[in-house]
C-alpha cells in the first residue's frame, strides 16, 4: 500500500518547498484528503531534550511518565477535549494503552517524525503534555494548512489551568518552536488559544 503522506515527502524532495500548495493553486487538482506533510527537519537533527521557560521545564514524553500521564489524563478528559480539540482523548486511558502509546512518541521522537513533550514545574510535577506533530494529523489537511510546517498542540491539567500555566505553556512553545527547530511556520492548533 502506497504511503500518502511519503507520496508528500517524495514530491517535495523533487520540487520547490511548498510545491504541493504551488500546484493546488494552478489547480492541478492536488487532493488533501488523508493526506499529512511530513516534518522537515535537516540530516543529524537532534531536538532539544530540555526546554525551560521560568519555572516550566519540558522533556520528551516517555514510558517513564506513565503513571502521571494515566492519571492527569483521565483526570482532566474534559479540560483537555476543552482546550486542545481533536477528540483526543475519547475515554478513560488505561496504563496499557497509554504505555502503547508512549512507545509510539518515543519512536517517533527517534526517527524526527514528531516530538512530543512532558511539561512539569517544580511545585505541581507534572502538569500536561506539549506537541510538535506533522499537519494533517490532528486535523484534516488543507491547501491552508499545508502552508505551515508544523502544527503544535498542548494540553495542561486543571490545577496547572487554574494557575495560568496554558497561557504559559503558549508562550513558551512561542518562543521554543522557532529558537530550537527548524520550523518558521507553526500552526497552533488548539481550540481555545490565548
Amino acid at each position: 500500500m502506497e504511503c500518502r503522506t511519503c507520496a508528500i515527502a517524495d514530491a517535495e524532495a523533487d520540487t520547490p518547498r511548498g510545491s504541493i500548495v504551488t500546484a493546488a493553486r494552478r489547480g492541478t487538482g492536488v487532493s488533501y484528503a488523508g493526506l499529512s506533510k511530513l516534518l522537515v527537519v535537516p540530516d543529524g537533527f537532534e531536538a532539544p531534550r530540555v526546554l525551560t521557560h521560568g519555572d516550566l521545564t519540558a522533556r520528551p514524553l516517555s514510558r517513564e511518565c506513565l503513571a502521571d500521564d494515566v492519571r492527569a489524563i483521565n483526570a482532566d478528559r474534559e479540560l483537555i477535549n476543552a482546550t486542545r480539540g481533536g477528540g483526543w482523548p475519547d475515554g478513560p486511558t488505561s496504563e496499557e494503552d497509554d504505555y502503547i502509546d508512549l512507545v509510539w512518541h518515543e519512536g517517533e521522537w527517534k526517527e524526527n517524525k514528531s516530538f512530543s513533550y512532558v511539561l512539569e514545574t517544580p511545585t505541581l510535577g507534572y502538569v500536561g503534555c506539549a506537541y510538535l506533530y506533522p499537519l494533517g494529523v490532528r486535523q484534516e489537511l488543507s491547501e491552508e494548512l499545508a502552508a505551515y510546517d508544523v502544527d503544535v498542540s498542548w494540553w495542561v491539567t486543571t490545577e496547572a489551568y487554574e494557575q495560568g500555566l496554558y497561557e504559559v505553556v503558549h508562550e513558551a512553545l512561542e518562543k521554543w518552536v522557532p529558537a530550537h527547530y527548524p520550523f518558521r511556520r507553526p500552526h497552533f492548533s488548539n481550540v481555545e488559544l490565548p
